[in-house]
């Protein structure tokens, strides 16, 4: 497996993470466990865009086009709504 494919593969494995502890944290009762859930998914996000910058600038990794103004307008028109 090259350097490229493990990378990736760790980003994915971390957004699947990322996306099960706010799970969690949303639907947990105990405080102190939620916190631990809100600790984790902090560090998590620490290390995710760490590795994304050394993706995006092994060119691993190429984000989507930046939105115009006018697409972003329109998104915060919709919001609002």
């Amino acid at each position: 497996m090259d350097e490229k494919t493990m990378v990736n593969d760790i980003l994915a494995g971390v957004k699947s993470d990322l996306t099960a502890y706010q799970t969690a944290i949303t639907e947990c009762e105990n405080m102190g466990l939620r916190q631990t859930f809100q600790q984790i998914r902090n560090n998590d996000e620490s290390f995710q865009y760490e590795l994304f910058k050394v993706a995006q600038a092994k060119g691993y990794y190429q984000p989507a086009q930046k939105a115009t103004a006018t697409e972003i307008n329109t998104v915060k028109t919709q919001a609002q709504q």
